[in-house]
């Protein structure tokens, strides 16, 4: 079959719309599943080590795959690639649904990481292959923004679907998109290459899966308490080991002739402090969005669609507040309000310690969320342009792929480490601590942007 014209307005919007869904398949289903986990736990056993598992085990292969999916797109066709992920994460999906055991689903959930990995790229590198110019610009807001809004819209669907239809149901929840991405596909097929196939690094993709692996293995075991399989001593040994190996992915990738990550990309001010900044912001947000649905209902026992209700005024703010702030952020800059909404959302934060003063602890809970969702708004269509506006327009789809996985790789740490935080188990003195944490990392994300931002000079 030959290549199909991907010019006409009508196709754009169509491959537009497909990109969205498939990308927003991925996000949904690595934030939906955080309402489910006390739910898993009570059915499988196994703790904070299995909660952090199902959570950490998606992100672990996540972040380490987006990188090389975005190689393995541009070498072997973005449509065929993303139809091949979007079946591959039906399958895992429909797999975690029916896991029998935690081991099962844990397994489950690391390949379901590796489909979901396929998906982002391949989904704004279809962006980047259909618009060019200003409409590109565009194209690539309206997928970061459906994106972000995945992120914050899961924990609500998941409550409702698990308090109704119970958890396994979360895990299916994304076949509708799924299956809506590839009816908008169809027929398309890729364009003529141009050119040899882009070069493929799987050494360095393998010593970044292997470095993260270990270091998130690590950070687990030595948070979990009397469910840790590790004993201290080698978890201590296998975190040292990860870093060493961390260590030989950058050597590699600096060196290589096809890197993932392009060391020229982070010379652009903007780029390399815009990345710091999101390191810091999503590892907050990360450890935050874990604990509070954990905390609601493990200790102040709410049934899940009450406690994904408190997750609401985030999603509603940063639906009909994003737009605005970037639309500032074009006008003024994005060093305010990177420097602004992080700082106003680790005070959202810090307003959940204050549950530990025992009296109306939900109110409290969702006030903080409240004010934390005004800082996320405020913070991401300018984080977005910041790091975007530094690079080439050519190299948008790369630059993209980088700022999404630092902000998977934050969340993985901070998920990895939430056992630690926590001592082992869910209780009120161990979310004040992980409330506290959450608030210094955001407090640092706006300090960085404060600090390394520079707004673009006005057009003379």
């Amino acid at each position: 079959m030959t290549a199909t014209d991907l010019s006409g307005p009508a196709l754009q919007r169509r491959m537009l719309a497909a990109a969205v869904l498939a990308s927003f398949v991925s996000f949904l289903d690595g934030s939906i599943t955080t309402i489910a986990l006390p739910a898993i736990e009570r059915d499988l056993g196994g703790g904070v080590v299995t909660q952090e598992w199902v959570v950490a085990g998606y992100l672990l292969t996540l972040s380490a795959f987006i990188l090389l999916s975005g190689a393995v797109s541009d070498a072997f066709g973005r449509l065929r690639v993303l139809r091949i992920a979007l079946v591959a994460f039906v399958a895992t999906s429909v797999l975690c649904a029916l896991a029998p055991t935690a081991g099962v689903l844990i397994v489950a959930r690391l390949l379901q990481g590796v489909a979901g990995a396929l998906l982002v790229p391949g989904s704004l590198g279809l962006i980047i292959a259909v618009f060019s110019g200003p409409a590109q610009a565009k194209a690539i807001g309206s997928w970061t923004a459906w994106t972000s809004v995945s992120s914050l819209f899961g924990p609500v669907a998941g409550g409702l679907l698990v308090d109704s239809l119970g958890w396994r149901s979360v895990f299916l929840v994304g076949l509708i998109p799924a299956a809506g991405s590839m009816l908008l596909l169809g027929r398309v097929r890729d364009e003529a290459r141009v050119g040899a196939r882009a070069g493929i690094d799987v050494p360095a993709a393998a010593l970044a899966a292997v470095g993260l692996g270990l270091l998130t293995v690590a950070l687990i075991e030595i948070g979990g308490g009397a469910h840790a399989v590790v004993p201290i001593g080698p978890a201590v040994a296998l975190g040292a080991a990860g870093l060493l190996v961390l260590g030989g992915f950058l050597l590699r990738n600096r060196r290589s002739r096809h890197p993932l990550v392009p060391p020229a990309l982070f010379a652009a001010r903007n780029f390399s402090a815009g990345n710091a900044a999101t390191l810091f912001v999503y590892g907050g947000l990360g450890l935050g969005f874990l604990v509070l649905p954990l905390y609601l209902q493990q200790v102040l026992h709410l049934p899940a669609s009450l406690a994904a209700l408190v997750g609401l005024p985030a999603t509603v703010l940063l639906i009909l507040l994003s737009g605005r702030f970037g639309a500032l952020a074009g006008r003024f800059g994005p060093r305010r309000f990177m420097t602004a909404g992080p700082l106003v959302a680790a005070a959202g934060a810090l307003g959940w310690t204050l549950t530990g003063l025992g009296t109306l602890q939900v109110v409290v809970a969702a006030a903080g969320m409240v004010v934390l969702g005004l800082g996320i708004a405020m913070t991401v269509a300018p984080l977005t342009s910041a790091v975007l506006g530094a690079v080439p327009e050519s190299e948008s789809g790369i630059g993209s792929a980088v700022n999404n996985a630092v902000a998977r790789v934050a969340g993985l740490i901070t998920t990895a480490c939430a056992g630690l935080i926590l001592g082992g188990a869910v209780d009120q003195a161990g979310f004040v601590r992980a409330a506290a944490v959450a608030a210094i990392l955001l407090v640092v994300g706006g300090a960085v942007s404060f600090a390394r931002i520079r707004d673009p000079a006005p057009d003379s």
